[in-house]
């Protein structure tokens, strides 16, 4: 029997040894690429995942002894190309995570090799304007900048070239920039934290986040009505930087630290003041309560902060329990077809989000858990493109099987690819913040 057959233990994961020189030494690199991919190759269960295991078992299949061995070092880096690093196959799939003595960590290889990949040529001018969210954030969301940009953005002959000069594809459905963004919106609205001289109990901070800051203010105002109607005392945190999961997903493992050293002392600040933390992004609650703890796991605020941190609706279902979260909805949402992103599945907190909503009176769940294919940057790029929708067409299916009157993912850029995928349908996008404050009647 093998370590991890006919145990229940859960699977565990190891620190990233990123500052380490073996860590972006070719040699080992490959050696252990290898080593990962015959043993992925003898399973095969991850195949229908996302595009990274179809292209490693065709590169395998397609070699002259149908083995790992027969695939050239060169081509390991179309495998690590397709990875986006959802970690599905790390957290559902694989039955040789550790503590199994295989110590098998897809997801986390892949991020080695785009590390070392990184810092061997570096990236494209493409690759690190789309990943510096909150640069360009800034610059798009200036008033006269945001229409323009928006215009541009919606203009087929601008498209079009973008897609031939930038690589970023024509027919990819792009969020909108605000020049009112949340952040200076937000300030009045969350800015009570001590009531009748006392720090009140369940109070909450937000981080706001770029894609809720410059692209989709209305989520976070959605989020600070839900908050006031419950009457929870909240904040906005004092400062903030992108959370670092772009740049993650790029291998630029420094930005990613550079940008740890901007959010982690206000967050930790906030989190020895006893505030729960809040982000309306899945992906980035992952960043600060998975991934920088093991990037940096000597860090003790890196940890105090990942504790802090909850999803909104991990909040709320907690609240609920403890009987402080009100449950007075005025409004039926009728059927509501709701996608679980890979971000939040990850963070094994259990389906949250729609164990709320169905206690919506009037309102019926269909749960989908499956990759919708966007995935941060990665489905914007020209080159994939059409994979990354080829990913969202069975998510589409069951969305467009259910009839829905709303189509709700946690992750907005999710529920965007999702609507691009199914076309034309009476369904309403709105993200499951914006469905209680619906049914509130807020």
């Amino acid at each position: 029997m093998t370590a991890r057959e006919g145990s229940l233990e859960a699977p565990t994961r190891h620190p990233i040894a990123w500052k380490s020189p073996d860590f972006y030494d070719e040699g080992k690199l490959n050696a252990e690429l290898h080593r990962v991919f015959d043993i992925c190759h003898g399973c095969r269960r991850c195949v229908s995942l996302c595009n990274a295991f179809p292209t490693l078992f065709d590169l395998v299949d397609n070699g002259e002894t149908g083995e790992v061995e027969s695939v050239a070092t060169a081509d390991y880096a179309k495998v690590v190309d397709q990875c986006y690093l959802c970690d599905l196959c790390y957290m559902t799939k694989c039955p040789y995570v550790p503590p199994h003595e295989w110590n098998v960590d897809f997801p986390h290889l892949m991020l080695r090799a785009k590390a070392a990949g990184f810092r061997e040529h570096g990236a494209s001018f493409r690759d690190r304007l789309l990943t510096s969210t909150d640069a360009l954030g800034k610059l798009a969301a200036i008033p006269v900048v945001a229409q323009t940009v928006n215009a541009v953005n919606g203009n087929r002959a601008a498209r079009t070239l973008m897609d031939k000069t930038l690589g970023v594809h024509r027919d990819r459905e792009l969020p909108p920039y605000t020049p009112a963004r949340f952040r200076a919106k937000a300030a009045d609205s969350a800015a009570y934290a001590v009531r009748d001289g006392q720090r009140t109990p369940g109070k909450v901070a937000i981080f706001a986040t770029c894609y809720i800051n410059y692209n989709e203010p209305g989520i976070g105002h959605d989020l600070l009505k839900v908050l006031d109607h419950n009457e929870i005392p909240h904040v906005l945190v004092e400062k903030e930087a992108c959370c670092g999961m772009p740049k993650l997903e790029l291998g630029d493992l420094e930005s990613v630290e550079r940008l740890k050293d901007i959010n982690i002392p206000p967050l930790a600040r906030l989190a020895r003041d006893g505030y729960a933390i809040l982000t309306a992004v899945p992906s980035c609650t992952l960043m600060f309560r998975n991934e920088l703890p093991l990037l940096f796991p000597d860090d003790a605020d890196v940890r105090l902060v990942a504790d802090a941190m909850f999803e909104p609706f991990e909040y709320f279902v907690l609240r609920n329990k403890d009987g402080l979260f009100k449950t007075d909805f005025r409004e039926r949402l009728g059927k509501v077809a709701y996608h679980i992103p890979c971000h939040a599945r990850v963070q094994n907190i259990g389906q949250k989000t729609r164990e709320l909503l169905q206690q919506i009176p009037g309102t019926e769940v269909r749960t989908i858990e499956r990759c919708a294919g966007h995935d941060g940057t990665w489905g914007v790029k020209s080159e994939f493109f059409q994979a990354s929708m080829k990913i969202a067409r069975p998510v589409a299916r069951a969305v467009a099987e259910s009839e829905p009157d709303y189509v709700s993912s946690d992750c907005a850029m999710a529920a965007r690819q999702i609507m691009q995928a199914v076309g034309e349908t009476r369904a309403r996008k709105e993200h499951p913040l914006s469905l209680l404050r619906i049914a509130y009647g807020l």
